[in-house]
């Protein structure tokens, strides 16, 4: 098995890629931010909708860059959980389709997993040793995963409410920020006082997350000072950086705490909101101080990609695993079992 097709469609890009075992020969990504920017967030039928237009280009960009012929397809994987289930199955639709044209074997990759496999990319000869501790954190989810093997997890903990990305997105659209509202945010506190606000950190059960809370405690602060109207560009700048200082003290504290507790002396943070740049050095800083390995993939493999997906399905097809064509699409998957 030679070159492996990543198909990923699970929220808002259209993603496909080209590995040649392990080594990414392309990886497409088309955004579709610019589209969901009018409505402050993702639009789920619209998203469906541009991934149908979009993932014909989007495969032969990613062909025409690799080098390499349809028929030279080897085998596919495909995101088909979880996700926005109009978009995931545009993806899937299109997975199977080329399964049965070419007469390739295919795999469904869930998402999650595919965000652990991001930090492999770095390294594309040589596996990250295990067990290892992952913090993945992104938009849609918040969660501490032990990594025992390939296709071997258990969740530690998780998010009970938002994300902490989600929680990034709704505080920039409160505070009339643009969209997306991680980047923006995390641009603003490098300018602001992350102690100008005492913001709360939620303290819950075992290893997990809470950011409702700290969410509320931001809206009320900005209904204050814009009533006495005192949310100015510095103060915004403060606000903005006081909300991801209570974020980052949060993940970084729980992720710690577990890989301690579970004796791992390596730790990879992956998805969206890995590529904050304050979340990279202050858990650089912490694991140096702890005396943890810390990997993070580069920006472009942090974010939804195809490459991640095709390399998680690379293991997958490797220990022998192969779908069928009436594999489906769902928008809740969790990754491993609950570990007490």
């Amino acid at each position: 098995m030679r070159y492996i097709l990543g198909i990923e469609t699970s929220c808002d890009e259209t993603s496909v890629a080209v590995l040649e075992r392990r080594t990414v020969r392309s990886s497409v990504v088309a955004s579709q931010a610019q589209l969901h920017a009018q409505w402050g967030g993702v639009v789920p039928e619209a998203a469906a909708r541009q991934h149908v237009e979009r993932l014909n280009p989007v495969l032969q960009q990613a062909l025409d860059e690799a080098g390499v012929a349809l028929r030279q397809i080897d085998a596919i994987a495909v995101t088909n959980r979880p996700g926005l289930v109009g978009a995931l199955v545009v993806g899937l639709a299109a997975a199977k389709a080329l399964a049965f044209a070419l007469q390739k074997p295919f795999v469904g990759v869930n998402h999650l997993e595919g965000h652990l496999y991001s930090a492999f990319l770095m390294e594309p000869d040589a596996d990250i040793p295990f067990p290892h501790l992952a913090l993945i954190v992104s938009g849609g989810h918040t969660e501490l995963i032990l990594a025992h093997g390939h296709g071997d997890y258990a969740l530690l903990g998780h998010t009970l409410d938002d994300a902490a990305g989600e929680a990034f997105d709704k505080t920039a659209r409160l505070l009339g920020l643009n969209y997306p509202g991680g980047p923006e945010i995390d641009r603003r506190a490098n300018q602001g006082d992350p102690n100008a606000f005492l913001f709360p950190r939620a303290r819950v059960e075992g290893w997990n997350f809470s950011f409702s809370g700290l969410k509320t405690a931001v809206r009320r602060e900005v209904e204050r000072l814009r009533a006495h109207n005192a949310l100015d560009e510095a103060t915004l700048n403060n606000l903005c950086a006081s909300f991801q200082q209570a974020v980052l003290d949060a993940l970084i504290e729980k992720t710690l705490e577990a890989a301690q507790a579970h004796r791992v002396g390596i730790l990879i943070v992956v998805g969206g909101v890995a590529a904050n740049s304050a979340l990279q050095a202050q858990m650089r800083t912490a694991c140096s101080a702890a005396g943890l390995t810390l990997k993070i993939p580069p920006p472009k493999y942090c974010t939804d990609n195809a490459a991640m997906i095709a390399l998680a399905g690379y293991f997958r097809l490797l220990a022998g695993e192969r779908a069928d064509y009436d594999l489906d699409a769902y928008a809740n998957a969790p990754l491993g079992c609950l570990e007490s």
